[in-house]
């Protein structure tokens, strides 16, 4: 039996099953990546910019469509679906109206005369390896700023993600992408580690664990290939005294519990100065108290399924582990009885080191909170997880908001707003969370050979 299947994490039915790549499959689809790279990476920018502005339209003209599929996959609520395709579509409108500016030659200063220009060119076929909590979005990432570049693209999706895989392909193939461009592939493990030893991939793109991101480096490192990787974050959400509780617990719950906690960049740790503490607390579990969890299909439901039985069992473990040993219950959720895999959103305070909650990364609806004494207190906590993707941190003093930002040890920091994304703004960051960037112009940088030319005359 295949291991890409459609199992709707609000039933629990599998409702469609799909066939494994075969070792000719892969070679073929090699093949095809291979002998594309050539001829797209010297298409002219404006045309390659051209296509991805088709893409585009082409999302917004299937959103309803697309965004059914997400919800039936993976148990997004449906208007959070069709909100993933906007931005999906304004990633690659992004990059269509300005990768050809961002692909423009660089003049260099060189102190013996003569001239210098970096041009940056596409390096060759890149492998993706996307992840289930964002099906569209993720792949959009890695796919726009790359094929701008010139590269080619091999697609591995998720094992539960085989008919939104099918649907981004076919928005290629609709759009009039050059066979081989971007090429769909339902791998095995197994063949994703001969893909990247492949002498035709140049750099693979990955998003996922951190168990995931190791096993994928080694191999690439053993291949000499470059690697992006954006992993786990356990991010905080600062809470300084002088805060207004109200919105930051509004703002706080809403990055805490949308795509039902499932995001890396979700505010798992919230970290509230102690003279404050209380009335957070209130304002915090009153909101939570007001989620609406039910059928991802209807417009207004906010939490969906967790994504599978198996995610919604490893995280009951975890906090199960933590009231065993003497966590505080601030907001009482857990399993649900009857079909699917849903899960009651949760909150949880007087969560120490000894406890798995502390060090692990909570991927759904569960919500921990700190209570500290003083702002050092509050970075010295943010600082001491292995992850440093994004923190929150809410203030009314703009100058203490900038100088705490640059104590925190993470790739990006949101002042008196959730962690967020845009199709400009750099995405990505430090220690066990990954290397290398996302969108914006940096986007653009990770998979390019910036080749040196030099002349006289």
């Amino acid at each position: 039996m295949s291991v890409y299947a459609v199992t709707n994490p609000a039933t629990g039915v599998v409702e469609a099953t799909y066939p494994t790549a075969t070792d000719a499959d892969i070679q073929v689809a090699l093949g095809h990546t291979g002998d594309a790279f050539g001829p797209w990476s010297t298409t002219a920018p404006g045309k390659r910019a051209a296509l991805l502005a088709r893409v585009a339209d082409l999302y917004e003209e299937r959103r309803d469509e697309l965004a059914a599929i997400i919800t039936r996959e993976m148990g997004k609520p449906i208007f959070q679906s069709g909100k993933e395709i906007a931005i999906t579509a304004a990633i690659y409108r992004y990059y269509a109206a300005n990768g050809e500016k961002f692909l423009s030659d660089e003049e260099l200063d060189v102190a013996t005369g003569g001239t210098a220009l970096i041009r940056k060119e596409g390096v060759g076929v890149l492998l993706g390896i996307m992840p289930w909590n964002f099906p569209y979005y993720q792949v959009a990432r890695f796919a726009a700023p790359n094929l701008m570049n010139g590269n080619t693209i091999l697609l591995k999706h998720a094992p539960q993600c085989p008919e939104s895989a099918l649907a981004m392909e076919k928005i290629f193939i609709d759009a009039g992408a050059p066979e081989g461009a971007y090429v769909n592939i339902f791998a095995t493990n197994d063949q994703v580690a001969e893909i990247i030893a492949d002498a035709r991939v140049q750099g693979v793109s990955l998003t996922g664990s951190e168990r995931a991101g190791s096993a994928v480096a080694a191999i690439a490192g053993a291949n000499l290939k470059k690697v992006v990787l954006e992993l786990g974050g356990s991010d905080p959400f600062l809470v300084l005294a002088d805060a207004d509780t109200k919105r930051a617990a509004k703002q706080a719950m809403f990055g805490r519990f949308g795509n039902t906690g499932q995001a890396c960049n979700a505010a798992k740790r919230i970290i509230v100065d102690a003279s404050i503490y209380d009335q957070f607390v209130g304002d915090f579990t009153g909101a939570v108290a007001g989620i609406k969890m039910g059928d991802p299909s209807v417009p207004d439901t906010f939490l969906g399924p967790l994504s599978s039985a198996a995610a919604r069992d490893g995280l009951d473990a975890q906090v199960q582990d933590a009231i065993d040993k003497g966590a505080t219950v601030l907001a009482a959720g857990g399993p649900v009885d009857g079909p699917g895999s849903f899960y009651a959103p949760t909150v949880l305070a007087d969560v120490t080191e000894e406890m798995r909650a502390y060090t692990e990364e909570l991927f759904g609806p569960v919500a921990v909170l700190y209570k500290v004494e003083g702002e050092e207190a509050a970075i010295e906590l943010a600082n001491s997880s292995a992850y440093g993707l994004s923190a929150s941190i809410q203030t009314q003093d703009m100058d203490k908001a900038h100088e705490i930002a640059r104590k925190l040890e993470v790739g990006m920091v949101s002042i008196n707003q959730t962690s967020a994304s845009a199709p400009e703004l750099p995405f990505g960051g430090v220690k066990r969370s990954g290397v290398g960037r996302e969108l914006g112009k940096y986007g653009m940088e990770e998979f390019v050979n910036r080749k040196l030319v030099t002349f006289r005359g």
